[in-house]
């Protein structure tokens, strides 16, 4: 299955930085996606993660989003968009949004074989929004 969902701006601006593979999987996963998304974050300054860290959206400053020795950033969050509007709620149906935003994920990632990490598997610290390259694919 195709979709006709496509990358605003601010998507678009935020996939800026981000590791070419991991960006290639991005666009791939909106096409097979049944709901649509918005990246929210891409690359992250360490100043911007130290915040996130100081109000418990993360807990580590060794985060994939900050600039790698590539010279990239690792790892993006997105949000389902959908009845009109960006849904970050830990809502049961937002939930279901995310599974299938991840299965879209997994399959783009298998189709381009390049492996990725999704938050929503984490046994701690589950973090739905949350995809990255998993090592291997660095």
């Amino acid at each position: 299955m195709s979709s006709n969902f496509r990358f605003s701006k601010r998507s678009l601006g935020n996939l800026q930085g981000v590791h070419p593979a991991l960006v290639q999987v991005a666009h791939k996963a909106l096409a097979l996606s049944e709901c649509d998304f918005t990246v929210t974050e891409g690359l992250r300054s360490t100043a911007r993660q130290r915040e996130l860290v100081a109000k418990g959206a993360s807990r580590t400053m060794n985060s994939q989003h900050i600039c790698q020795n590539d010279g990239y950033g690792h790892a993006i969050d997105v949000y389902p968009y959908w009845g009109g509007k960006l849904h970050t709620e830990d809502s049961r149906e937002n939930l279901a949004k995310y599974d299938e935003i991840a299965e879209a994920f997994k399959a783009a990632a298998a189709e381009l074989e390049v492996g990725i990490v999704w938050g929503g598997d984490w046994k701690s610290f589950v973090d739905h929004p949350h995809f990255e390259l998993a090592k291997r694919a660095r």
